[in-house]
């Protein structure tokens, strides 16, 4: 993978050094940024010919030739909605930036047509009986209801495909056979696709004891089966691969206000009032990349939830990783969730 901050230059950067990093770093761009490393413009091969035929020399700065008005991504976009936007504008690579126009980072074609494959395992948490979303789950599985045109759980089938996995292990209980009936062995979508079964609610960790012994060595990611997210699982393993670990669970932050002063005392003196103070907290995103070692030991007859799980391995002192999300991000868990989503889904996915 290349480093696209090598790309970075400032304005007055010359055009000696703009050569420099488009020879050197093959990604056929410069970033130009000001101080703050907000991106006021590009340079390419083209952009530096079109000033030799201005006669401008080598030692001419950035900002006298630069393209001024690219054509950015947001830091939210999937790698679809990128896609499709290098696509509309012909464009071999694109910035990506902030709310603020902060470079975050660089997309190029030749990476997001590249299809990886990962053989890691996945599994989708589709046993509950989602009982705050009656009357829609009385004879239909929660992870079945449709949001859009489908069911919650192909759309997050269909984001672990488009990130190149393949192997799924979908976790069933209330109406497993309306999950069963709907995607089979998964040969519809090009994947494998088998079922682990509670006979009796086993929590969210719980069924991991019902998983094949022979699957591969491979840290497995986890995920329950009513959220929407646009999280990068690609990156999501690579962060897990890289800082090592037991366990990464993806986390989310929970901004509360108290909505009044806030007294601070000793004995009858007050100390301190902090007016309507905001506390910020994370909280535990249901999507997780677990090594196999984590759940070896489940037996998968006790009901077990991965928050109990993964307390005990951090009393062990065994190492578990945040994983924090800037994405959307939504848990289906009642009606206004539900709501709520249908009213995002054609905003933040193509449905």
């Amino acid at each position: 993978m290349h480093n696209w901050k090598k790309t970075l230059l400032k304005q007055s950067a010359t055009m000696q050094e703009a050569i420099e990093v488009l020879n050197n770093e093959s990604l056929r761009i410069v970033l130009v940024v000001d101080d703050e490393q907000k991106l006021v413009g590009t340079v390419t091969d083209g952009d530096i010919r079109r000033a030799l035929l201005r006669h401008l020399t080598m030692e001419a700065v950035l900002s006298e030739f630069m393209f001024t008005q690219p054509t950015v991504a947001s830091v939210t976009d999937d790698h679809n909605q990128i896609l499709l936007k290098m696509q509309e504008f012909d464009l071999l690579q694109i910035p990506i930036v902030d709310e603020f126009g902060k470079v975050g980072g660089l997309e190029t074609l030749q990476h997001l047509l590249e299809k990886k494959q990962y053989d890691n395992p996945v599994v989708l948490m589709a046993g509950g009986f989602g009982r705050r979303l009656r009357p829609l789950t009385e004879h239909t599985p929660k992870s079945m209801l449709n949001v859009g045109s489908k069911p919650i759980l192909e759309t997050i089938l269909d984001q672990f495909i488009d990130a190149g996995f393949y192997r799924f292990f979908i976790s069933t209980h209330y109406k497993a056979e309306h999950l069963q009936k709907h995607f089979g062995d998964g040969s519809d979508w090009g994947v494998s696709i088998e079922y682990i079964h509670e006979d009796e609610p086993l929590g969210t960790a719980g069924a991991l004891g019902l998983l094949p012994k022979n699957i591969p060595g491979l840290p497995v990611l986890l995920m329950n089966g009513d959220l929407l997210t646009k999280v990068d699982f690609q990156e999501l393993l690579s962060f897990h691969v890289e800082h090592g670990g037991e366990a990464t669970m993806c986390v989310r932050e929970y901004v509360f206000q108290v909505p009044y002063g806030v007294i601070q005392a000793e004995e009858h003196r007050i100390t301190s009032i902090v007016e309507k103070p905001v506390h910020k907290y994370f909280i535990n995103a249901g999507i997780y990349v677990l090594n196999p070692s984590i759940f070896k030991t489940i037996d998968g007859k006790s009901c077990l939830d991965m928050p109990h799980l993964l307390s005990e391995k951090i009393s062990g002192n065994k190492q578990v990783n945040i994983f924090p999300l800037h994405e959307y991000w939504l848990d289906i868990g009642q009606m206004e969730q539900y709501e709520q989503a249908q009213a995002e889904i054609r905003e933040n996915f193509i449905d």
